[in-house]
């Protein structure tokens, strides 16, 4: 028999329980996980792996908090499935280093588990009616997307990548479908009535993740410093004492970008939504991952900067560096455009720097270049505090109705 384990709504915001902080624990891990296989890849193909890779990770995450925006983490068995889904996520950031190679089964296999499983139990755990229909719904297309996970676990490399950009591209065509299934409709963003508030932080903590993982990128390689090139008698230390301060800076200001005005009013925004559900999908379901992504690419690009501060900035060097600041100010400002519907100046012309200062790379140091990237944070910064206009500050109750009829996923 179904149950009812849905969250008591009756007190208006529903609060970030311990349980999703802990479980969010392990997608530190996870991130870690991507950013060192991004530094022993940094060919194209490894990029493009480790898109993928985030993309898995990332639907692995968000289709759990769109679960526990409905669903009480409070009560015993949601409470259980939390710590079921962590130790599978465990499981799988674990094998992720060789998703290509013997750990494809292992990826692949979590990932199914994880899907289907989640989705099976919310069926059980919802009394009937619309919501109960809309994961009937989801269940079937994660049972798709998961057998080609399976798949794709079980490939040769090749056509384990094709397998699993299938996977992820079900979930994603789920979502923009409404998860049409024969027998059981259509799903429409109105039928989603999710606290706005509740996603918006959960998605804000996983930006904080990825930051984490920045800054223990940063100390654990300037501690090996300690103990290797700083520990010679005649080392030179002001070059990677520069770095070491430059990475941290340019952690902080992608900090600062993010969670100075936009990140609350963002939250407040969807809040007041009339079609939370929809702006839900859009703004932080669809456009977080990129700046995740980018934040992700700027640790990699630290750990070499940290390491040879002095070496030439070749091409993948370079677009870690400027590459890795581009997608996470592109991400922000597709952000900005979706909850507030304006076009930010300065990222836009952020970006056009960024770009010319790839013209600049083959003839400076690589600590040059990340200076040059910070610099341009640091305009982005200061350009929303005195010249920028503040949409976050003006956001009228009701404004998002342009995503009335957007689907949910």
């Amino acid at each position: 028999m179904p149950g009812d384990l849905r969250r008591d709504r009756s007190g208006g915001h529903q609060r970030v329980t311990n349980i999703e902080l802990f479980f969010d624990l392990v997608y530190v891990f996870a991130v870690t996980q991507l950013s060192h296989y991004l530094l022993r890849h940094l060919t194209l193909d490894g990029a493009l792996r480790v898109a993928l890779l985030l993309v898995m990770v990332w639907l692995l995450w968000i289709y759990t908090t769109w679960v526990t925006n409905w669903l009480d983490p409070e009560r015993i068995p949601v409470r259980l499935l939390l710590l079921g889904l962590m130790l599978v996520s465990l499981v799988m950031s674990a094998g992720l280093p060789q998703a290509f190679s013997n750990g494809g089964l292992l990826v692949g296999s979590a990932y199914a588990v994880m899907q289907v499983g989640r989705s099976a139990f919310t069926i059980w755990a919802l009394p009937a009616g619309s919501l109960r229909r809309n994961f009937e719904r989801i269940l079937c297309w994660c049972c798709a997307s998961g057998g080609l996970a399976v798949a794709g676990g079980l490939a040769r490399p090749g056509a384990r990548e094709l397998l699993w950009l299938a996977a992820v591209g079900a979930d994603l065509a789920g979502g923009a479908a409404g998860f049409w299934t024969p027998g059981l409709g259509r799903s429409r963003s109105r039928e989603w009535n999710i606290d706005g508030g509740h996603l918006a932080e959960r998605c804000q903590a996983f930006i904080l993740i990825a930051l984490g993982e920045s800054v223990v990128v940063i100390g654990a390689t300037f501690a090996g410093l300690l103990s290797g090139p700083l520990a010679a008698a005649h080392a030179r230390p002001w070059p990677y004492i520069a770095a070491f301060v430059l990475a941290f800076g340019g952690s902080a200001g992608l900090w600062w970008v993010y969670f100075d005005r936009s990140a609350e009013a963002s939250a407040q925004a969807i809040a007041r939504s009339a079609n939370p559900g929809a702006l839900g999908r859009s703004a932080f379901h669809m456009i977080h991952p990129v700046m995740v992504a980018g934040i992700i690419v700027i640790a990699a690009a630290d750990d070499i900067v940290l390491s040879e501060p002095a070496a030439r900035a070749g091409l993948a060097t370079t677009l870690l560096i400027l590459g890795g600041t581009a997608l996470f100010l592109a991400g922000h400002a597709a952000f900005k455009a979706v909850v507030w519907r304006t076009v930010s100046v300065p990222r836009l012309a952020a970006l056009a720097v960024l770009a010319l200062l790839g013209l600049l790379a083959p003839h400076v140091t690589v600590l040059v270049l990340a200076a040059c990237a910070a610099v341009v944070v640091v305009g982005v910064v200061v350009a929303d505090r005195l010249g920028d206009p503040h949409p976050e500050d003006e956001t009228a109750p009701g404004q998002q109705t342009v995503h009335e009829e957007t689907t949910a996923g």
